[in-house]
């Protein structure tokens, strides 16, 4: 966790140095951000499963450290897409029928690419379940498609400080670091996402394809 704490805070200085930190706009090289660029999120209707209950938040920990110790002991692509979605149905899970539903509604603003509406009901899931990982990650990736780079940044940092675990925002915060030109760091995250996700096929292609231009740099 230091670890990617000093790379967010290294990313988010050399956004502030170029005077991008608040702004909706990034240096002309680089190209818009889509969803393209992001990992899957768990399928929409995942977030209508029942929230638990207070009293199963020790017994859904246990679950997601099992769940994340057969993840990383599979060799079948197969097997470990189905352990990866059952987890992320897990971290869907807020607690709060309320959060659900403005969950819901941001996904769907998400897709209709209305960001604007999709940060107003992001912004009152993180003010009415603030140790909710995944509303923070909804608002980390809403913030990376307006190219406000520095407070998807802080917002990655809060989903990690909760869950450290959470590979779609630790791939996220390598996609920053691949676009600020930060090769070798995004190269160690995305490393970092296959020691959690071992079979994670979007992390493994941007494994390999840094491991080139890095090797391609060093010649």
């Amino acid at each position: 966790m230091r670890y990617f704490a000093f790379l967010l805070a290294s990313a988010t200085g050399l956004i502030l140095a170029a005077g991008v930190a608040s702004a909706q706009t990034v240096p002309p090289e680089f190209s818009p951000p889509s969803l393209e660029d992001l990992p899957p999120t768990p399928e929409d209707d995942a977030i209508d499963a029942p929230a638990p209950a207070v009293e199963e938040e020790d017994k859904l920990a246990r679950e997601l450290d099992e769940l994340f110790a057969e993840l990383q002991a599979t060799e079948k692509e197969g097997e470990a897409n189905r352990i990866a979605a059952k987890i992320q149905r897990l971290w869907l899970k807020s607690g709060s029928p309320t959060v659900d539903l403005l969950m819901a509604r941001a996904a769907a603003a998400m897709k209709a690419e209305e960001y604007g509406l999709a940060l107003d009901l992001l912004d009152t899931v993180t003010r009415l379940e603030p140790e909710y990982a995944e509303g923070w990650n909804r608002r980390a990736t809403v913030y990376y498609l307006q190219q406000n780079f520095g407070r998807s940044l802080t917002d990655i940092e809060r989903v990690l400080a909760i869950e450290p675990r959470h590979w779609g925002a630790i791939s996220g915060l390598g996609i920053i670091l691949r676009r600020l030109d930060r090769k070798e760091e995004a190269l160690a995250t995305f490393k970092k996402v296959l020691e959690l996700n071992p079979m994670s096929t979007n992390a493994r292609k941007a494994v390999e394809d840094l491991e080139a231009e890095t090797a391609g740099e060093a010649i």
